[in-house]
């Protein structure tokens, strides 16, 4: 069958390119995600791989399999979106600033990382010091100075609608992630950190479970990429996730769980409500708030409070959330209510990263031994 419709869509046959490529456009999407960090990019980055594969189809030979070649066009695409990103947005900070080289955010950008003591004053960050893209009244509110500026700063959310079917496109035996582990958002911003081809390998390889010599053929033509340069990049990919684990101290609770529907009713009421105690007191001593594109990020409850009192609910601004789910977690569309009438409008999709603390962690508080 599959032989048929490569034959007809070589011929000029678009109804049978589509069968052929229709089962594959859903995991080769979410490959794209992954690769880019942008659903936007992700969505273009497809489309453009399955225009090259339609053009490219006489001189699909038929060594590897359909979704294996796919794959190859999907990376490749992929890999040229990151460089045309990088040649882009390469450009030298400003003077006794280092610059970011390959990542968005425009010239002047500070560069990622804890900030030093005394980068900037006690509370706020002066106008002149705010790194360039914040959001004009974000910039214009003076935000509480950050624990650290983000690096990936174009990331977003992808909606859960995209991952129905992905168990039916089970990984090969190689894989070390489950499918919806390897779309969380910490996973997908753990791989944006890696260099392009180490992130290619190692979603090949660890995520979607191709073999080494697969992986290979799928990064360039024969002898251009070796299973020796695919595996030196992995274990290099691989030492880089170790030094900074993208899963969280816990396992989740469960979809639709009774403990997920009372941390659902409570945020909402301690949101809608404009109560930051009542917020913050559902957050992780060590949590974080980040707000792609913009590069500000804040961990620990105090910082954390800070920003909310004095940015999200300023002036008294109050929200109405919905409830919502991207990445495999549970997320919330804030909409900022208008305050001199009930019309609302969109103002931020929140994605949440839950974890059920357990009791083991709570034992050593009161001197009391693990097990």
């Amino acid at each position: 069958m599959t032989a048929d419709l490569i034959d007809l869509a070589v011929a000029g046959d678009q109804e049978a390119f589509r069968q052929l490529v229709a089962p594959f456009e859903r995991e080769l999407k979410v490959h794209c995600y992954r690769m880019l960090g942008s659903f936007a990019d992700a969505e273009d980055a497809l489309q453009d791989a399955l225009l090259a594969a339609w053009q490219g189809l006489p001189g699909f030979e038929g060594r590897a399999s359909v979704r294996t070649w796919l794959y190859r066009v999907a990376t490749s695409r992929c890999l040229n979106a990151r460089r045309s990103a990088q040649r882009r947005q390469g450009t030298p900070g400003r003077q006794g600033t280092p610059g970011r080289q390959g990542l968005p955010g425009g010239p002047g950008t500070l560069p990622p990382g804890t900030l030093p003591p005394g980068a900037f004053p006690p509370g706020t960050l002066p106008p002149g010091e705010l790194p360039p893209g914040l959001p004009p009244a974000l910039a214009a509110a003076h935000p509480p100075a950050p624990t650290r500026l983000g690096e990936v700063t174009w990331l977003e959310p992808c909606p859960d609608s995209l991952l129905e079917g992905l168990a039916d496109a089970e990984p090969g035996p190689e894989a070390r992630y489950e499918a919806r582990e390897a779309i969380s958002l910490a996973f997908v911003t753990a791989v944006q950190r890696l260099p392009p081809r180490q992130r290619a390998v190692l979603l090949l390889r660890d995520v979607l479970g191709f073999p080494a010599s697969e992986a290979a053929r799928i990064l360039g033509a024969p002898g251009e990429v070796t299973v020796e340069s695919v595996t030196s990049a992995l274990k290099r990919a691989r030492a880089t996730l170790r030094t900074s684990p993208p899963d969280p101290a816990g396992p989740p609770p469960a979809p639709g769980s009774p403990v997920e529907k009372d941390l659902v009713e409570r945020l909402t009421r301690a949101y809608e409500a404009g109560d930051v105690d009542a917020i913050i007191a559902l957050f992780a001593d060590d949590a974080w708030l980040t707000m792609p594109p913009a590069p500000l990020e804040y961990q620990g409850r105090a910082p954390i409070r800070a920003f909310l009192a004095a940015i999200a609910f300023r002036d008294g601004r109050t929200y109405r959330l919905v409830p919502a789910r991207a990445n495999g977690q549970l997320a919330f569309a804030a909409y900022l209510r208008h305050p001199h009438g009930d019309e609302s409008q969109a103002n931020g999709l929140h994605v949440l990263t839950l974890t059920q603390t357990p009791a083991s962690s709570v034992f050593p508080r009161f001197g009391l031994p693990p097990t």
